[in-house]
């Protein structure tokens, strides 16, 4: 499975009601390998300026910001 972002780009999170999360973008920083049960849906490692800590998403979870340039920048 080929991964639809690439490392340093920056994603929006979509809005989920069980999980909370700081506001604005956040930065991929490592490309993950898809779940056994759902192979056509990779992971991500992604960081926010925001958090202290990095989350693991799935694709399905990201979209691809607005945001031009990187949020570390």
């Amino acid at each position: 499975m080929t991964h639809k972002f690439m490392v340093g780009q920056t994603v929006d999170l979509t809005p989920m009601k069980l999980r909370q999360a700081a506001a604005g973008g956040y930065q991929i920083r490592q490309l993950r390998p898809a779940p056994d049960g759902d192979p056509d849906n990779p992971c991500y490692t992604v960081k926010s300026l925001a958090e202290k800590h990095e989350r693991v998403v799935r694709e399905n979870e990201i979209s691809l910001s607005s945001r031009l340039e990187s949020i570390f920048s």
